[in-house]
């Protein structure tokens, strides 16, 4: 499929196919199935095909529907969104590089002693480490 969107090319034969993804076969009403493609400019758009009580079906009619197909363009953020949910983990990697994992800390609220508290106090200044790397790693011993 072919498409000119907002004065930009998006061409499924022309584009590398990243992966896709889908329902059911194209007997089926509710069929669909999608495609991620990157450009050679690295953009990324997604080709959507699908029966008539999918998301790609188009009116022909009062109340008549037949399948559809669409090109939809997506920011770099949004076709990364859709691999994560669409792809394997390997396919997802080999576009968007692997994946670290989340290291990233969470706010909790403790009731500690006097004592366990000055105690920690103490236990971080001696070792001039946060409170909150004393505690981690008091618990991950």
């Amino acid at each position: 499929m072919k498409k000119i969107i907002d004065n930009r090319r998006y061409d499924t034969d022309t584009a590398k196919e990243i992966g896709c993804d889908g329902y059911s076969n194209r007997s089926d009403f509710g069929f669909w199935q999608e495609t991620l493609y990157q450009k050679r400019t690295g953009e990324f758009f997604l080709h959507g095909e699908g029966g008539p009580s999918s998301k790609y079906a188009k009116t022909v009619g009062q109340n008549e529907w037949t399948g559809g197909e669409k090109i939809i363009p997506l920011s770099f953020e949004n076709a990364r969104d859709w691999a994560e949910k669409h792809l394997e983990a390997d396919e997802y990697e080999a576009v968007f590089g692997p994946v670290e994992e989340d290291d990233s800390k969470r706010l909790i609220s403790l009731s500690l002693s006097n004592m366990a508290v000055e105690t920690l106090k103490r236990l971080a200044a001696e070792s001039g480490k946060s409170q909150s790397e004393i505690v981690t790693e008091m618990i991950l011993k």
